[in-house]
């Protein structure tokens, strides 16, 4: 496992009720009601959460690199996330899915974009031998 060399930033959440709960953040960005995913309920699942964060990081990290591998980013690029979640044996697991869209750039370039940030990004380090992780370039 990977120890960080330093901490820049700890995002600090308190929830209660689990899945049929809520979750607020200590400086009050996020107040989230929570439901169980395929339910009625009215609020976000973890799964939705995690595909937001996860989406968001890897344009995060595809931003950091750009300029180490010579492509820019076009404003317009977009993820689409998938996270599913199902049984493994004896537990529960999640895989994901990063549906990746660079406008205006050649699919080589493009390529070798995805690649230099899914080796940078935390999203994509913390589940790399965890969860089966799809990024498809679109």
């Amino acid at each position: 496992m990977a120890q960080l060399e330093k901490v820049l930033y700890t995002a600090k959440a308190h929830t209660t009720g689990g899945r049929d709960g809520a979750a607020r953040t200590d400086d009050g960005r996020l107040d989230v009601k929570l439901s169980s995913p395929g339910t009625s309920g009215t609020g976000t699942n973890p799964e939705q959460l995690f595909a937001a964060g996860y989406s968001a990081c890897f344009i995060g990290a595809m931003k950091a690199v750009a300029p180490k591998v010579g492509v820019t980013v076009p404003q317009d690029a977009s993820i689409d996330a998938e996270v599913d979640l199902g049984p493994i044996p004896n537990a529960y697991g999640i895989a994901a899915r990063l549906n990746v869209r660079l406008p205006g750039l050649d699919r080589a370039q493009a390529q070798k974009l995805v690649d230099a940030a899914h080796q940078v990004c935390p999203y994509s380090n913390a589940t790399r031998g965890n969860v089966d992780v799809k990024i498809n370039l679109l």
